[in-house]
This record gives C-alpha cells, sequence and structure tokens, in this order.
C-alpha cells in the first residue's frame, strides 16, 4: 500500500495540476516492472493508473514519458492511456495516467493492431530522433538528431551501449571492434526510409487488450527512426501472431532484404539487456555480429 504522507502529496498534487479536487480513496499494488511500482487508484474522479520509482535515481524518466506517450496519441492511431499528470512526492516520482480496463481480443484484433502501427509509422519529421533524451528500460535513451538514420543508429544506440558493455565488463575487446566495424557499414545495410515514429520498446509486455477488443499501446521509448526497428522488437521475444506481420506487410511493404536486417535491427534492445542482465545476451550480441561482419 502506499503510505498515507505520500497518499496525501499525491492528492495535493493531483488536484492542482488538473485543477480539481482528487481524493484517493484505495490503492491497489499491480504487477510492475523492475524498477517502477505500480497501482490502481481509486478516486472520487474515477480509477487511474499510477507508477512510482525513486525520483533521486530517475529524477527526469517519468516526464519523458509523459512526452512520449502524447506523442504517440497526439498520432492517433492506437490507443493509448492518456497521461494525466507526473510529479514527485518526497523521493519518489510518479506517473498517473488513465486506467485501462482489459477485455478480450476481437476476431480482427492481429490485423487492427498491424494497420494501427503502419499508420503509426506514417508519422515522420525532418529529422531522425528526438527533441531530448528518454528511456529504454532505466538506461537512458540519446536522440540526438541526424539526418541519416545509420549515423543516428551509430551515434545514439549502437557505439554508446557497445561502449557501456565494455566498461562494465560485459563485452570483450574484439566484440567492440566488430560493432564498430558493423557501424561503419551500417550505409550500405540499411535502405534510404523518411523517419518513422516508433513506440520503441514494443515487445509482448508493453500492449494489452482493451475493452473494446483492441490493442493498447504504452510504456514507450518515442523517437522517430527506421520502422524497422519497431518489427524486429516484436519478434525478439515473442508474443505476436503472424497476422499482425502479414498484415503488416500487405498495407506497407517493407524494402527487400528486411529479413536479413532483423537481427542487425534487435542489436540494439539486445546491447540494452547485455547491459541491464548480462548472462546470455552476450552470446545473442555474439551471433549477431558473427552474421553482419
Amino acid at each position: 500500500m502506499i503510505d498515507d504522507i505520500i497518499k496525501r502529496e499525491l492528492s495535493e498534487t493531483l488536484s492542482a495540476q488538473l485543477s480539481v479536487k482528487i481524493q484517493i480513496n484505495r490503492a491497489e499494488r499491480i504487477q510492475g516492472g523492475d524498477i517502477n511500482e505500480t497501482f490502481r487508484l481509486d478516486t472520487n474522479e474515477g480509477k487511474w493508473f499510477l507508477k512510482m520509482n525513486d525520483a533521486r535515481k530517475y529524477p527526469d524518466m517519468f516526464v519523458r514519458e509523459h512526452d512520449g506517450l502524447e506523442e504517440l496519441r497526439h498520432a492517433a492511431a492506437l490507443f493509448v492511456p492518456k497521461p494525466l499528470c507526473t510529479g514527485t512526492a518526497g523521493h519518489r516520482a510518479f506517473l498517473v495516467t488513465e486506467f485501462v480496463e482489459k477485455g478480450g481480443a476481437a476476431p480482427d484484433f492481429w490485423e487492427s493492431f498491424a494497420a494501427g502501427m503502419a499508420r503509426l509509422h506514417q508519422h515522420t519529421k525532418p529529422f531522425y530522433g528526438l527533441q531530448s533524451a528518454n528511456y529504454i528500460g532505466s538506461i537512458k535513451q540519446y536522440n540526438t538528431p541526424y539526418s541519416t538514420w545509420p549515423v543516428f543508429y551509430a551515434f545514439n544506440r549502437l557505439t554508446p551501449l557497445a561502449k557501456m558493455a565494455y566498461d562494465r565488463h560485459r563485452m570483450d575487446k574484439d566484440m567492440l571492434k566488430q560493432l564498430e566495424s558493423l557501424c561503419r557499414r551500417l550505409p550500405e545495410l540499411f535502405p534510404d526510409e523518411p523517419p518513422a515514429l516508433l513506440h520503441g520498446d514494443l515487445w509482448s509486455g508493453n500492449f494489452l487488450v482493451g475493452a473494446n477488443g483492441k490493442a493498447c499501446i504504452f510504456d514507450p521509448a518515442v523517437y522517430y527512426g527506421h520502422r524497422e526497428m519497431d518489427l524486429a522488437m516484436t519478434r525478439l521475444f515473442g508474443g505476436f501472431d503472424t497476422r499482425f506481420y502479414y498484415t503488416y506487410q500487405a498495407i506497407r511493404p517493407l524494402e527487400s532484404g528486411w529479413q536479413q536486417r532483423i537481427g542487425l535491427c534487435q542489436l540494439y534492445p539486445l546491447l540494452v539487456h547485455l547491459n541491464l542482465f548480462g548472462g546470455s545476451y552476450y552470446n545473442d550480441v555474439k551471433e549477431i555480429l558473427a552474421v553482419t561482419n
């Protein structure tokens, strides 16, 4: 349960930001991730979803997540929980969003989900990146804008995480050199495409079936990048039906050779997991580097 002091501070902050008196009647803990505590709040204004973590470790994480949710909502391609407010209570940062009730999947769930992703990826910018850095998991995600995807992917994604893994003794020098060599070859490996709005961390744990039977996406690591990144991420840990891929391909066909680029796109989330968890992710990264070099 949330202690009374934090509950009171939350109520005061919510009331001030939403310009209506908010009373939290009940806070029920629900399953969260590795770094966040999550709750369902029953308030006088309805049910809301609360995430909390250590504000000293992650001072701007929820601000960036709030911005990412707003970016996805603005695209109006898929259902995204509305972020209500973010702030701090004592040493804890929090994010409050609308609470999404779970339901059963509609018969066309996967086709509808894929069509929504295709619409999302149609939203573009003149650059790859985002106005500010954000997070993927607990790792800072750099989004310095670049005009080409290979340069963005090398300097904002692969190189920083490879150096982090090397400094943490989770990557050896030979592997680091292989990755640097791969970065130099990225322009010849990726086809030219306009920047696409990406969820950025699209695995089966970051969507649910809403009460309307449609997909709801959340916990984003938003940026404008190569759309194959989102699709490769969906394949990394499973959980997506083949109808999702067939429908997406029918609506927005991928450039030829996309099958050979799946591992290349998965290299980034695998480096994230290598830095966070070590273990078997070392071999996954090593295997992709061996195939792509």
